[in-house]
């Protein structure tokens, strides 16, 4: 069964005047208003949005802030372990947790296609409700536009989101030193294969679902407890190596990983060898590498082990001096390898 037909949900929008969406839905006029009202409104309602302004006016309690934006064009719109939308969510609050940031509040955009069922507009505006309870954050502002049919793919989501900077950490590839470690948070790969499974028709023999997860409150709970983060990255688009290959280019050091530690599950292992892919390169959507000093490695791990994020976190790697900009794994055989980017998408439209 399509994962799109999984749900039975009511929608409170009028869904047999209007099941889908029309030009008009982007007009300005009653249908705009109306479908604003019935979809986003209802799902996103705080204080805030109500008070339906042009801008969003915010409270922000630190002078010291993060602000990130980023677009989804995810293709199919729902796969196994999400959808657009929760992707959408998640995406933004982990490109804030990557820098320390604490977030707060989000901005979407949503471009619509003509013809997009209403009620598939509705699921997604409800999932990303959830998971924005779920993340802490509160959608306070957003825009709709509806493109002709064939002119928009269904939906695109654009985001954009702020949160508020506590600690005096300087989490950068600039403060990462010789002799850090590099922690993994758990296994890798299982994001893109969810997505490639569902667009293509393919079937294995377990489930293999999304990792997609917000990763601020981990992040949180490794600066409360006192751990010095040097770096965090999230191993999204090129996956774990275009990842570690950026932080080594931009810290101007080596990082050294052994391929033993990197926990690929064998139902994504075996997918990626009939595909012919590497699950290096696979994106992910609920995992992200933390560098951080040697002495504080264990007790990083100790607090990683704590959340359902990272209940599997291992160390992989560490830093050095030698080869700067160069990122080599010590592979399963006994060799020692190149880690480099790939010349190309390996699997476009996963995000």
């Amino acid at each position: 069964m399509p994962v799109e037909n999984q749900f039975s949900l009511s929608c409170p929008l009028p869904i047999s005047d209007y099941p889908r969406v029309l030009l008009a839905h982007g007009g300005g006029g009653k249908l705009m208003h109306q479908l604003i009202e019935s979809v986003f409104v209802s799902a996103f309602s705080n204080l805030t949005l109500s008070a339906k302004l042009d801008s969003a006016l915010l409270d922000l309690p630190q002078n010291k802030i993060a602000f990130t934006t980023d677009s989804y064009v995810v293709h199919p719109l729902f796969f196994p372990g999400g959808d657009i939308g929760t992707l959408a969510i998640n995406g933004t609050v982990n490109d804030l947790a990557m820098i320390g940031a604490r977030p707060l509040y989000l901005s979407a955009g949503f471009i619509l296609e003509e013809g997009l069922p209403v009620e598939t507009l509705w699921r997604i505006a409800q999932s990303m409700s959830q998971a924005a309870r779920e993340a802490g954050v509160q959608l306070v502002t957003g825009d709709t536009k509806v493109v002709d049919k064939g002119k928009g793919d269904g939906l695109f989501v654009n985001t954009a989101g702020i949160g508020v900077i506590e600690h005096d950490l300087l989490i950068s590839p600039s403060s990462i030193a010789s002799g850090d470690v590099v922690l993994l948070s758990g296994d890798i790969g299982r994001h893109g294969i969810a997505v490639l499974a569902v667009r293509e028709g393919l079937s294995f023999e377990s489930d293999i679902q999304s990792d997609c997860a917000p990763l601020s409150s981990v992040v949180s709970d490794l600066i409360d407890n006192g751990i010095h983060i040097h770096c965090l990255r999230d191993l999204t688009r090129g996956g774990l190596g275009c990842a570690l290959v950026e932080l080594a280019e931009a810290a101007r050091l080596c990082i050294h990983i052994h391929e033993t530690s990197v926990s690929v599950r064998d139902d994504v292992q075996g997918a990626c060898e009939i595909l012919g892919l590497d699950p290096l390169y696979i994106a992910n959507e609920g995992r992200f590498v933390c560098i951080v000093p040697p002495s504080e490695a264990q007790h990083s791990l100790e607090i990683l082990h704590n959340h359902p994020v990272s209940t599997n976190a291992s160390v992989i790697g560490e830093v050095k001096n030698a080869n700067a900009g160069i990122v080599t794994m010590a592979t399963a055989i006994g060799t020692t390898r190149i880690v480099d980017m790939p010349s190309g998408e390996q699997l476009p439209r996963i995000c």
